[in-house]
């Protein structure tokens, strides 16, 4: 299985990278320098913390061992409690994206889709 991270983005946005064929960057991202991920095991923290009342949002995944193939390397660099972030320094491709898919926010939270798929 290929490793995967997730990158939470409005949908929007999204939606224009896709028609560029690359992602910059959210404001954020932009502001930063480097785009966040967050891991499987980070993503629904991620999205508690930084997108909690938004609901127009796409979870994108990303198979970093394409990342790799075409050159681009990630940093994984300490954030929230110490742990390591995947950070992207630079535009990503779209042809690294595995899948793209809508995060609707329910009453309890963000509805994940299955992040193995």
């Amino acid at each position: 299985m290929d490793a995967l991270i997730f990158k939470i983005a409005p949908t929007a946005l999204w939606r224009e990278a896709e028609a560029a064929g690359f992602f910059r960057g959210a404001p954020v991202d932009i502001e930063d320098g480097y785009i966040h991920f967050s891991t499987a095991g980070q993503v629904r923290e991620t999205a508690a913390k930084y997108f909690a009342s938004d609901g127009d949002l796409v979870l994108a995944a990303v198979v970093v061992a394409t990342l790799q193939d075409i050159g681009l390397k990630l940093a994984w660099e300490p954030a929230r409690g110490g742990a390591l972030f995947p950070h992207l320094y630079g535009a990503l491709p779209m042809a690294a994206v595995k899948w793209a898919k809508p995060l609707p926010l329910g009453a309890n939270g963000h509805i994940f889709p299955d992040l193995d798929r």
